[in-house]
C-alpha cells in the first residue's frame, strides 16, 4: 500500500456518522444535516482519500453519498452483510458505530471495492416509486387475507381500505409510466423489453430502475449480479446440488413472475420450459432456468439495440441471420439442477 493512501469508513445512523480513516486511526463524529454534511465534505477534501465505504441502510445513506460524490469523492456503498462477514473473519466481534466506522476503514483498505456512480434523480424517483408500489402490494394483500376470515362487523372498514389502496396502485402505476416516458433513452430502453412476450410494464421498469447494468454486462456477470446463476456447493468428494442465492432480491421477484408468464405465452422460452419438464426436471428448476436465459436475451437486446425477433431465434442454427442475432448468441443451455434458495 502507497504510505499516503487514506482509507475512510463512515457508519450512517439517523441524527450521526461515524468517521474512521486507516491507517492513521483518526475518529470523530459529525450530524446528519445539513451544515455536517458541509463540514464533513470540507474535511474529507483535503485529506483526498482513496475511497470511502458506506453501508447501505435502507435509505440514510443516500443524501451521505450523494453529498460526497458531488464534491469528487471516491464512494462505495456495501452490502452490510458483506462488512459482518468481514468483521468476523478479522476477529472482531464486538459492535459498536466506531468500531463499525474502523471496520468499513479496514475494509475499503482491504478489499478496495470499485466506486459505483450515484443514480441521477430521476432514477432515484423512479426506484422510489416503485419500492412504493411494492408496499402498496404488500398491504393489499395482507388486507384482502384479513378480510377473507374476518367477522362481518370489520368486513366494511377492510373493504374501504381495499378500494382506498387499489386507487393509490393505480395512480402508482400511472407515475411509472409518466416517469419513464419523461426520459428518451428510458422510452426507447422500455420498449426494446415490452417487445418480448412475457415482458410488461412492472418487470421492464423493475429491470430499468435496479438494474441499470442490464446491457452493460455479460450473460454470465449479469446473471450472478442479479442472483439467478448457479452456485456450486461441494466440498471433498460432496457434490452438492447447485442452488441460486444473493443478487437484487426485487429484480429477481419481477423476474420470477415474467418467466412465468413468458413460459407461457413466449413461443421460444415456453419450448425451453416444455423441454427442460420432459428431461425430467423439476418445475421450479425449469422456472429459474428460464429466469436466467429470459434475463441473458434482455441483456443482449439492449446491448444491441434490437428488439424481440422470434423469427432470428427459431431458424436454423446454421443461418447467418441467426447467428448475428445477440439473443441467439447469447443463451446457452442452461446448467440443470437449480431450485430457488
Amino acid at each position: 500500500m502507497n504510505p499516503t493512501e487514506l482509507f475512510i469508513g463512515i457508519d450512517v445512523a439517523k441524527a450521526q456518522l461515524d468517521i474512521a480513516v486507516r491507517p492513521t486511526g483518526e475518529t470523530w463524529t459529525s450530524p446528519t444535516d445539513e451544515a455536517g454534511l458541509t463540514a464533513l465534505v470540507q474535511r474529507l477534501q483535503p485529506l483526498r482519500p482513496t475511497l470511502i465505504v458506506l453501508e447501505a441502510t435502507g435509505g440514510w445513506e443516500i443524501p451521505i453519498a450523494g453529498a460526497l460524490a458531488t464534491a469528487g469523492l471516491p464512494v462505495a456503498v456495501i452490502n452490510p452483510r458483506q462488512v459482518r462477514a468481514f468483521a468476523k473473519a478479522t476477529g472482531r466481534l464486538a459492535k459498536t458505530d466506531r468500531l463499525d466506522a474502523q471496520v468499513l476503514a479496514r475494509f475499503a483498505e482491504a478489499m478496495r471495492p470499485t466506486p459505483r456512480p450515484l443514480p441521477d434523480a430521476l432514477t432515484q424517483e423512479l426506484t422510489a416509486v416503485l419500492a412504493r408500489r411494492r408496499q402498496l402490494i404488500e398491504m393489499l394483500t395482507a388486507e384482502k387475507h384479513r378480510l377473507s376470515r374476518a367477522l362481518a362487523r370489520v368486513q366494511p372498514d377492510i373493504r374501504t381500505h381495499i378500494a382506498f389502496l387499489e386507487k393509490r396502485l393505480g395512480r402508482a402505476d400511472d407515475e411509472l409510466v409518466t416517469l419513464l416516458r419523461s426520459s428518451p433513452l428510458w422510452r426507447e430502453h422500455d420498449d426494446l423489453l415490452q417487445s418480448m412476450p412475457g415482458v410488461g410494464p412492472v418487470l421492464a421498469t423493475t429491470l430499468l430502475a435496479e438494474l441499470p447494468e442490464l446491457g452493460t454486462l455479460s450473460r454470465r456477470q449479469i446473471a450472478a449480479l442479479v442472483g439467478v446463476a448457479p452456485l456450486n456447493r461441494d466440498s471433498g468428494t460432496l457434490r452438492g446440488t447447485r442452488r441460486i442465492w444473493g443478487g437484487r432480491a426485487p429484480v429477481r421477484t419481477a423476474l420470477y413472475m415474467g418467466a412465468l408468464v413468458a413460459s407461457r405465452c413466449n413461443p421460444i422460452l415456453k419450448a425451453f420450459y416444455h423441454r427442460l419438464l420432459a428431461a425430467g426436471n423439476a418445475k421450479k428448476v425449469a422456472l429459474v432456468a428460464c429466469m436466467r436465459k429470459l434475463l441473458a436475451i434482455l441483456n443482449a437486446m439492449l446491448k444491441h439495440r434490437r428488439p424481440w425477433c422470434p423469427d432470428l431465434l427459431t431458424g436454423p442454427r446454421s443461418s447467418p441471420v441467426r447467428e448475428s442475432h445477440p439473443a441467439a448468441l447469447a443463451v446457452p443451455e442452461p446448467t440443470m439442477g437449480v431450485p430457488v434458495s
